[in-house]
């Protein structure tokens, strides 16, 4: 599973972040693709990245297999299960940009500066689904995009490629995101403020303590439930000033989101949680990221590395 959130600055730089939710890990670790890098792609040759970009992933043939990613002009990119949904080209398409699903995240940071240009980009993008070595399969995922403005949300399904905007800037997994917009209706009742008390015939009824206007509010680890959760509180969050509030605020609306053992089990027994969680401010160019059995947050400036540099640059395990 997984929960991903966005939202911006008063002064319009993008905080970006996501849960990953599973039960084992892939060897996955940080990783910053610099500037001079040339990165074999499966259809379109070397690519040679006009941003440098930092994200967790894993490295196959020289490749980084970004589960997200993000870059130094402030536009960020996360890849969310969407099992039973998902579905890619199975070859590619002539006269269009065929990129490899797994080289979708690295390709959307490394060539672009903001969502509008990915927008447009995408009306000439075929996704196919092709696996970065034998032995690796094809990751069923859809992806949210944001900047310092604005998000999207992108799905291949039988039909074809979808792109929606995304006014709450959060995105889960499974059904397909218009299902969970029209889902978050149900909920339009939830409210922070502290309920006024109401008179019943001849007795008065007052909450029993703040967070009262919240009754209602879904708890469960489901895709539905984790979305509605990260949306309200995205939403009702309090503005706040400078980074460390920012990321805190970013990182305590993820954990809203969060997984704990014990509560999902799959069909083999295991229990499935939240991994680690992550999260991009571009107001310093700064990584952030923490795991289940590590909470305190670590963090990677990209400043601090050759991002002119030809090598991919692993920063932490």
């Amino acid at each position: 599973m997984c929960t991903g959130v966005r939202f911006a600055d008063a002064a319009g730089n993008l905080y970006f972040g996501r849960n990953l939710d599973w039960c084992e890990s892939y060897g996955e670790g940080v990783v910053i693709t610099p500037r001079g890098a040339s990165i074999p792609t499966q259809f379109l040759g070397s690519l040679s990245p006009e941003h440098a970009c930092v994200g967790m992933g894993i490295v196959v043939g020289g490749v980084p297999c970004y589960f997200d990613c993000a870059n130094e002009a402030g536009l960020a990119i996360a890849g969310l299960n969407f099992p039973g949904y998902a579905q890619f080209a199975e070859a590619p398409e002539e006269g269009a940009v065929n990129v490899a699903a797994y080289e979708f995240p690295l390709w959307v940071a490394a060539s672009f500066s903001t969502v509008a240009e990915v927008r447009e980009a995408l009306k000439g993008v075929v996704i196919v689904a092709k696996a970065p070595s034998e032995g690796y399969g094809v990751a069923q995922l859809h992806w949210l995009v944001g900047d310092g403005k604005e998000s999207i949300v992108i799905e291949c399904q039988a039909d074809g490629m979808h792109v929606y905007d995304d006014g709450l800037d959060v995105l889960t997994n499974q059904p397909p995101f218009p299902w969970h917009t029209e889902n978050v209706r149900n909920y339009m009742h939830i409210e922070t403020a502290h309920p006024e008390a109401v008179t019943w015939t001849r007795d008065t009824l007052r909450a029993f303590g703040s967070g009262a206007g919240m009754i209602g509010f879904p708890g469960g680890y489901d895709p539905a439930s984790r979305f509605v959760r990260a949306a309200f509180l995205n939403a009702h969050y309090p503005a706040e000033e400078g980074e460390a509030a920012n990321v805190t605020r970013l990182f305590r609306t993820l954990e809203g989101a969060s997984m704990c053992k014990g509560g999902a089990q799959m069909a083999d027994g295991r229990f499935e949680y939240t991994m680690f969680s992550d999260g991009y401010s571009a107001a310093t160019k700064t990584y952030y990221w923490c795991t289940y059995d590590e909470p305190a947050r670590q963090s990677v400036c990209m400043d601090d590395y050759d991002l002119n540099g030809t090598e991919l640059i692993r920063v932490a395990a």
